[in-house]
């Protein structure tokens, strides 16, 4: 295991960690538009997701569990790591961000999921409805 692959799960941690601590995720970003925001945002285009900044907005990341049976949610983007809930095959889920982390199969991405709970999924089983997740 290299230095890199140790280090860079707990550094992305950190930073997630220290985005939700310092408050900068926006108010709700679970549950939806916050109030009063304009109706362009709120709605986004033609196909439910906004175009230009608004595909930068974490509340447009969704996906769907692939995994036959469903998969392990995890604490952190490590298979190694503490089970946080279980997410059945077809479940739509919230994605937050992505970032490297453990390699499941050739893919090393992770995405931090906001369903209620933070927890991480493999990208490995989980197919993108719309854009593409950011960086963490």
């Amino acid at each position: 295991m290299s230095l890199r692959s140790v280090l860079l799960p707990g550094l992305a941690l950190a930073a997630v960690t220290g985005v939700l601590l310092g408050g900068a995720v926006p108010a709700g970003a679970a549950d939806g538009p916050a109030a009063g925001a304009p109706a362009a945002q709120q709605e986004g285009g033609p196909d439910g997701h906004a175009g230009a900044r608004g595909d930068r907005d974490p509340r447009r990341y969704e996906g769907v569990v692939t995994a036959k049976g469903g998969i392990w949610l995890h604490d952190r983007p490590d298979r190694g790591t503490r089970r946080v809930r279980f997410a059945r095959q077809g479940e739509h889920v919230s994605i937050y961000c992505k970032v490297n982390g453990d390699r499941v199969g050739v893919n090393p991405l992770w995405y931090l999921l906001t369903d209620g709970t933070w927890a991480w999924a493999s990208a490995r089983y989980i197919g993108n409805v719309g854009p593409v997740p950011r960086w963490c």
